[in-house]
């Protein structure tokens, strides 16, 4: 069986940026969409962190999972060898915000362990049946994020 191809970096890195721009140009209003109702598909976010160097918000566009209250996500950065910012960002601050297509959301972000780990992958998996692959590329395991609900809503990330 050959190894599933990606498309290039430079596309990667790309697509997501013009992504950014068209949320951003639209005001919110094209760009994110919620998980299919089948479970075999995933929804796009704005996820807005603190920066751990600077302290600013830094905001990205992330692909997620449902997972009862809670929204799911993998740090792996278009399956690039190092880390995402934002997941370097979120371990440093762990709150952060979330915009979904049917509102914000404050969220503390944290990386899922052992069986839930192991369970959630497994959800990923049936929706790219070449994760696996696409994972063995990393030099490191990908972190499966986990984001649940804060108690209060529509605060800004915590610095």
């Amino acid at each position: 069986m050959s190894e599933p191809r990606l498309p290039p970096r430079w596309f990667i890195r790309s697509f997501w940026f013009a992504h950014r721009g068209v949320f951003r140009l639209t005001r919110g209003r094209v760009g994110l969409w919620r998980p299919k109702q089948t479970g075999k598909g995933w929804g796009a976010a704005r996820l807005t962190t603190v920066g751990r160097r600077s302290g600013l918000e830094r905001s990205v566009i992330i692909g997620y999972v449902d997972d009862g209250p809670n929204v799911v996500t993998m740090a792996m950065n278009g399956w690039g060898p190092e880390e995402p910012a934002w997941w370097l960002n979120l371990q440093a601050h762990p709150d952060a915000m979330l915009d979904l297509r049917d509102g914000k959301r404050a969220v503390t972000g944290r990386a899922a362990q052992g069986e839930e780990r192991a369970r959630l992958w497994s959800r990923w998996r049936e929706i790219d049946k070449d994760l696996d692959a696409y994972a063995a590329r990393r030099p490191c395991e990908t972190a499966v994020v986990v984001f649940e609900p804060r108690q209060s809503t529509g605060s800004p990330p915590s610095r």
